[in-house]
């Protein structure tokens, strides 16, 4: 038994590894034993199943199921059918759920049975030459028309195999469902690898005309339009991702209203399960029009969809989270490759509208699509999108690493490219957040502007923009005017250009959800609320940045933007000041700025005494003025201290 269950998990995960054979994590494998069946549990994952994700059910009460008479009125029978199910497991898997197609796999006498939807196949299924495709190439195969799913599918198909045993004294081994993928069944792994692997061989060899998805680069700014606004649309609280995609395929559909038509209806359930009954086509990136598009969908067909094609653009999907959304790209190319492969068989054959209605409002699939897109974990800023500059390190590497405790995507963005890759994928692996290295210098306009485009067309948005990338150089009649044009770039002029390209997306954000609120935080200093003896470069840049703090707000508040700054005291700990080279202790002891220091170590207790509670500045401590700042309502244009005292609002 060990070896059988081995086998399982091990074909299992090799062909749920395999893009080319399920599609988004779906599909279901079996076995069985004389008396039970172990089935893949619904919402679970074939790539990464265990023995524990796999329902042990008794055949026997599985085979009571076809003695037993259920109403005939759809919703009351596929209820009883499923309790019946239910009942039909084993002491111990109560807590799991059997897949939708447990009945049919108990159909099948062989031992291993594989259910996939690989597009080559649906390529034939969905195609309307579905039916004398199937028998030209496998003619020993069963072919079963559209049905419901569940009872009635299971019903008819156990009418075709019992048909096929009678007509040919043998078990049929794969059965194609139109609109629906395939099932193959054998009494050993090897052989249903070599009946697989005969299937996917001869649709190689009928399948000439294929989908291109090379990827096109088209005009990101545009792009980077609607997306903000599809975002908030599908929650107007920003718990939403979006995801851009432009390929070749995709922009040949994308071409005009004619073009994308043969996209507008459903091919099989998985596409509605994932992507909902129909997508969306945009000719423009005005946003008011995007927002009246997407309503009127929605108004219409009474749901919000989760894939929009803009003429020219690309594509965008949307979910709860970026995984769903990743997901509903992944389905969406998959129906792109059907749509294209099926020219192959005589075109797409679309489901019938009754169909189509019934996966839409079926509790099974309901449930499917709850589980495996769950995606509330209950964090306070979980949904949210947030950059943070000059976070490869320091107080900017702390603060992101707060917002993703937090649950937010997070935006590494540093002048130094490998620091900020080795950051996001630090937080990443630590915190399993969602997060992106951006390479950007704040003080140039270009670069700002492609890392807000980058950010956009990642997840979907963005809430908050933490303007933490500063530069100190320290010094007085020494001060070159490079050094003090360095620093008023870096800390003031950056400041500019970050809050203009972010507030314009949190702009657009507002149009879809008007009462929606979005931050932009400033880390501003302690030389900000007071000058500094031999550092009039960085605080005059610091007393700069404020006064924009309070400008921006006063500015972005008919948008619902809170702009505050954060003025931490002195992060001794930090790089800033403790780099053996660059750092602000050594600057400072060159610059005679504390007298009678002669060494690091003067300059730092100098610095230590300075504080009313005794020490530098921590990254927890801004952490928690950054939190407070995002979370309250009703403060815009505040310079909030985190000093230890040492500085005090006036």
């Amino acid at each position: 038994m060990a070896s059988a269950i081995e086998s399982l998990v091990e074909y299992s995960n090799r062909y749920g590894s395999d893009p080319g054979m399920v599609l988004a994590g779906g599909g279901n494998t079996s076995m069985k034993t004389d008396q039970t069946i172990y089935v893949k549990g619904s919402g679970t994952s074939l790539a990464t199943i265990t023995e524990a994700g796999f329902v042990v059910m008794s055949r026997r009460k599985l085979a009571e199921i076809w003695r037993k008479k259920y109403s005939k009125k759809q919703a009351e029978r596929e209820a009883e059918v499923l309790e019946d199910m239910m009942a039909a497991r084993l002491p111990g898997e109560e807590a799991k759920r059997p897949s939708v197609e447990t009945l049919l796999h108990d159909l099948f006498p062989q031992k291993f049975v594989l259910h996939v939807h690989p597009s080559r196949v649906n390529a034939l299924t969905c195609s309307a030459e579905g039916a004398e495709g199937v028998k030209r190439l496998f003619p020993d195969a069963v072919w079963v028309d559209e049905c419901e799913p569940g009872y009635i599918l299971a019903s008819k198909c156990r009418e075709k195999l019992a048909a096929h045993k009678a007509e040919t004294g043998s078990d049929a081994n794969v059965v194609f469902l139109q609109n629906h993928g395939v099932f193959f069944a054998a009494k050993t792994v090897n052989g249903l690898d070599e009946i697989v692997s005969e299937v996917m061989t001869a649709l190689d060899g009928e399948i000439k005309t294929v989908p291109d998805f090379t990827p096109v680069e088209t005009d990101r700014t545009e792009a980077a339009r609607i997306a903000p606004v599809l975002r908030m649309l599908y929650d107007e609280d920003g718990q939403a991702a979006v995801t851009f995609t432009a390929n070749r395929t995709i922009l040949d559909f994308a071409a005009s209203e004619e073009s994308f038509a043969v996209l507008k209806e459903p091919l099989s359930p998985d596409h509605i399960v994932y992507c909902k009954a129909e997508p969306l086509y945009l000719e423009t990136s005005d946003p008011e029009a995007v927002a009246a598009a997407f309503r009127e969908l929605e108004e219409r067909r009474g749901f919000k969809p989760k894939v929009a094609f803009a003429k020219g653009i690309g594509m965008f999907t949307v979910g709860k989270t970026l995984k769903e959304a990743k997901t509903a790209a992944a389905v969406w190319q998959d129906a792109m490759s059907i749509t294209v492969m099926a020219e192959n068989f005589g075109g797409v054959r679309h489901m019938a509208p009754a169909m189509v209605d019934f996966i839409v409002n079926w509790e099974v699939e309901s449930y499917r699509a709850k589980v495996s897109l769950a995606a509330a974990d209950g964090k306070k800023l979980t949904g949210k999108i947030a950059v943070v500059t000059g976070s490869a390190q320091g107080f900017g590497e702390g603060i992101a690493r707060f917002l993703a405790s937090e649950g937010a995507s997070v935006v590494i963005a540093d002048m130094n490219a490998e620091g900020a890759k080795n950051t996001a994928e630090s937080i990443a692996n630590d915190l399993g957040a969602n997060t992106l290295a951006v390479s950007a210098n704040v003080s140039d306009e270009d670069s700002v502007r492609e890392m807000i485009e980058n950010t956009v067309l990642t997840f979907g948005g963005l809430d908050i923009f933490v303007n933490n990338a500063g530069i100190v150089r320290a010094g007085s009649e020494e001060m070159t005017k490079k050094n003090l044009e360095l620093v008023t770039a870096v800390n003031y002029t950056a400041y500019f250009l970050c809050a203009k390209y972010a507030s314009a997306v949190m702009k657009l954000q507002r149009i879809a959800a008007p009462e929606y609120m979005a931050d932009i935080i400033e880390i501003n200093s302690k030389s900000g609320l007071a000058g500094s003896n031999k550092n009039f470069a960085y605080a005059g840049s610091k007393f700069g940045g404020i006064g924009l703090t309070q400008s921006f707000a006063l500015e972005l508040a008919p948008f619902g933007i809170k702009v505050n700054a954060v003025c931490p005291g002195n992060f001794l700990d930090g790089p800033l000041w403790s780099d053996p080279e660059k750092g602000l202790f050594v600057q400072y002891l060159n610059a005679g700025k504390v007298p009678g220091a002669k060494t690091v170590d003067d300059v730092r207790k100098f610095y230590e005494a300075k504080v009313p509670l005794g020490r530098g500045c921590r990254i927890e401590d801004v952490a928690k003025a950054v939190a407070y700042i995002i979370d309250q309502k009703y403060e815009t244009g505040q310079a909030v201290p985190v000093t230890g005292g040492q500085e005090m609002l006036k």
